[in-house]
């Protein structure tokens, strides 16, 4: 058996310890040969490979990163290095001269919208759920979120001592896209007073009026914001638009954007401070190296056991498979019945509506 794993979209925390479960698993339990692909689905176009054994996955649970490289808009059925045409035809070519008997795709909702297509087309594939969003569907957890998380809430925790120091607003925007798991859950962990999320729209009148009672009351306020959230009746903050990319939006600077409504209202200095990639980087938590290799363990299973077609969730603390095309370009927002958001409210944390 001759299996190829690949890392799609943007850099996670965890995607080594996958990368090194699944080569692990591979090799031990069916005596499976192993490849890497290069550089996301762009080394499955251009022949760029890594033979991946024991020596080769030695050391590299607890780095970030990915050892095999990723690429987030290298869409072979969208192909950006010629003008969009598709030219899956040649990546499964590329896999037939390799060998590959299958391929474990690691990545995001567009990495799975791929590999769905893929193994339409015939190329057997699991998929493997990476975000650091927590936003893919059917999967209660993907892995990086905790780490992302833990990111945000030490970044709270030093701009609690300024705000508290200087009597500030400080107002850190996180990581997200459209969902708001991280500043939900990074605000949580960090105490914020505030709590902006796309879910809730928010009102300018109430965020004004929790900053003006703290201010009289505590002297500073503290909030998270995530990229995606927006006043109501307002449209989403977009830092930049990549044309030829499967996601063309790149959303970015609501927190700036926030603070520069709020200073005239307030007594309070205003500053806001973009947290952005440092979201992604470094060595993945504890929580994170573990989850991420039972995901690299159960997707060898159902190779070793012939299960191709799905994606490993984490439902309660089970893992199973959910067929791609139920995960394929969608996301998971954060539902409105959500305990941690019924937490938030009952703490008295301000969502803005």
């Amino acid at each position: 058996m001759h299996i190829g794993i690949l890392t799609g979209g943007g850099d996670c925390p965890g995607l080594n310890a996958v990368i090194r479960a699944v080569t692990l698993a591979l090799v031990h339990q069916c005596g499976a040969r192993v490849t890497g692909i290069r550089r996301g689905f762009l080394g499955l176009l251009t022949n760029e490979v890594l033979p991946l054994d024991a020596a080769a996955v030695a050391g590299i649970l607890a780095q970030g990163g990915t050892i095999l490289g990723t690429h987030n808009r290298c869409d072979p059925f969208h192909y950006f290095g010629a003008g969009g045409a598709d030219v899956s035809d040649q990546a499964l070519a590329n896999a037939k001269v390799l060998g590959l008997d299958g391929l474990v795709v690691i990545g995001g909702d567009g990495t799975m919208a791929i590999a769905h297509q893929l193994h339409q087309k015939g190329l057997p594939v699991v998929g493997v759920p990476k975000t650091i969003d927590n936003d893919l569907c059917h999967t209660d957890r993907s892995f990086g979120f905790d780490s992302a998380v833990a990111v945000v809430a030490e970044a709270l925790d030093r701009l609690e001592t300024t705000a508290r120091s200087h009597g500030r607003v400080m107002i850190a925007e996180t990581m997200g896209r459209y969902a708001g798991w991280i500043a939900l859950e990074g605000g949580m962990a960090g105490a914020a007073d505030v709590i902006l999320l796309p879910e809730v729209p928010w009102s300018l009148d109430a965020v004004v009026a929790r900053c003006r009672t703290r201010e009289a009351r505590e002297g500073y306020s503290l909030i998270c914001i995530a990229e995606g959230a927006h006043a109501a009746g307002a449209g989403l903050s977009v830092a930049q638009t990549i044309a030829d990319s499967p996601d063309p939006l790149r959303l970015g600077g609501v927190g700036a954007l926030l603070a520069h409504q709020l200073q005239p209202l307030l007594h309070s200095e205003v500053r806001a401070t973009l947290l952005g990639h440092v979201q992604r980087g470094g060595s993945p938590t504890p929580f994170d190296r573990v989850l991420a290799t039972r995901f690299g363990w159960h997707a060898a299973e159902q190779v070793r056991q012939g299960c191709w077609g799905g994606m490993v969730v984490l439902q309660g603390d089970r893992l199973g498979l959910v067929p791609l095309a139920d995960v394929a370009g969608r996301n998971r927002p954060v539902p409105s019945d959500s305990p941690t958001l019924a937490a938030a409210r009952a703490l008295g944390v301000c969502l803005g509506d």
